[in-house]
């Protein structure tokens, strides 16, 4: 039995990283490439998040915290943001750092638009991937795994 259970884990990703300006999301194992995945991002253009309400994606180190099967969004991955810099820079500026940054699939009942959602970036500040693709993100990242996100 142990043996029919490796080579799943063998697929699964060891982390995820999201390069904002190529709009993509690649899922890792042992520092390769094995998924690469179009995204949409925040509307709110490519700039860092500073605060809550500016539709941008945040960029730094972060982990997969929380899985949500009942997601307005498909499925959803829930991300550690705001971290301790994203807290630090915040207090500074004197704003909320916001929360609820998410890899997720379609909105539900709108699955039917596919990759035509990355015509424009439209979430505010998750990274959007389509039904399908969450769906195969779902089973090759689990709880813990670390994400960076980059410019």
């Amino acid at each position: 039995m142990l043996a029919a259970q490796q080579p799943a884990q063998a697929e699964r990703a060891d982390s995820v990283l999201i390069l904002k300006k190529d709009h993509l999301l690649e899922l890792m194992r042992a520092g390769k490439v094995i998924h690469t995945y179009k995204v949409a991002l925040g509307q709110g253009g490519l700039a860092p998040k500073q605060r809550q309400g500016d539709g941008r994606t945040p960029e730094g180190h972060y982990t997969i915290d929380a899985r949500n099967s009942a997601s307005e969004y498909h499925l959803s991955l829930h991300i550690s943001y705001p971290n301790a810099d994203d807290r630090k820079r915040a207090a500074r500026l004197g704003v909320a750092p916001g929360g609820d940054i998410m890899i997720h699939g379609l909105p539900n009942g709108k699955g039917y638009v596919g990759p035509a959602h990355r015509l424009f970036d439209w979430t505010l500040g998750c990274v959007a991937v389509t039904d399908q693709e969450i769906e195969e993100i779902w089973k090759l990242v689990p709880v813990g795994t670390p994400v960076e996100i980059r410019s």
